[in-house]
């Protein structure tokens, strides 16, 4: 039996709370949330930085840090600033996130921050390899690496894109993550996904859903995506062209799904881990 790391991302296991809404924190403890993960199976969790911010009114870094070891938790990933491209107000306001979030990567001894747009924000190529660039050299100073989401709502859409800034920042830390919601939903074909240069394949996101809905894509990808196994997606094809890619590193299950956040923590925790360690060969 191969070990497969799961990472339960952020809004799997955040229970009852909107994507976009005035109050993104989750309702759940932090320290019931790295339990339940653990119990379910996962050697990893995901955290927002609003989530962050409204833990550390409670517990400090430190107490996080420990709870993370206490629960087996191997790896942590931490999202989402964007409008790190840009200038003015801003900028200044995705400073200040990545500031919360390159701290509390250091003290939680994150694997990577997740960084993106969600504004189909037009802007330059060499504007974005400058301030990815940057943004890496910013994470390498914490121990982290930044992997820039490739998403329906971002700036850049297409691998092409997405590679000629990642070649054109060249930071050893800066890769891609790849949530294959996205990649299905963007039309990219599984094959080119597994041609990523091993350097900046860095990270990796499951979830299922219907390949096409009667409602707007980003009502669908806020509210209607699925556990691995409920939908339409070929994830274990997805899987084994990425495994057989090369690709060693953990990965996230995302569902974000008005029907998940029904579910007690527990009940979404165990279902998250059971479903998606069923589209893995041999584990």
């Amino acid at each position: 039996m191969k070990k497969v790391d799961l990472i339960a991302s952020y809004w799997t296991i955040a229970g009852p709370v909107h994507p976009h809404s005035e109050y993104e924190f989750s309702p759940f403890d932090f320290a019931d949330r790295v339990k339940a993960a653990s119990k379910a199976g996962f050697t990893g969790v995901g955290l927002k930085e609003v989530d962050v911010a409204h833990t550390l009114e409670r517990r400090s870094l430190k107490d996080m840090k420990q709870i993370l070891d206490d629960n087996g938790m191997r790896h942590v990933e931490l999202e989402f600033i964007t409008d790190w491209f840009l200038d003015g107000e801003k900028k200044r306001q995705s400073d200040k996130i990545k500031h919360l979030l390159l701290e509390a990567a250091e003290a939680l001894g994150a694997r990577h921050i997740k960084v993106g747009d969600f504004d189909t924000t037009i802007t330059p190529m060499p504007k974005l390899i400058e301030s990815f660039a940057a943004l890496c050299a910013d994470a390498e100073n914490y121990g982290t690496k930044i992997l820039f989401e490739l998403i329906v709502d971002s700036m850049i859409k297409t691998l092409p894109e997405t590679l000629e800034m990642l070649e054109g920042a060249n930071a050893k830390n800066g890769g891609v993550m790849i949530d294959l919601w996205h990649i299905v939903k963007l039309r990219i074909p599984y094959e080119d996904v597994a041609k990523i240069p091993a350097r900046f394949m860095l990270g990796m996101e499951l979830n299922d859903g219907t390949l096409e809905c009667p409602w707007s894509l980003h009502e669908d990808t806020i509210n209607y995506r699925r556990l691995c196994g409920e939908g339409e997606f070929d994830i274990k094809g997805f899987v084994n062209q990425i495994l057989a890619a090369g690709y060693k590193g953990p990965w996230g299950i995302e569902v974000l799904s008005n029907e998940l956040r029904k579910k007690s923590l527990e009940e979404a925790a165990t279902q998250a881990f059971n479903t998606t360690i069923a589209q893995f060969p041999d584990a």
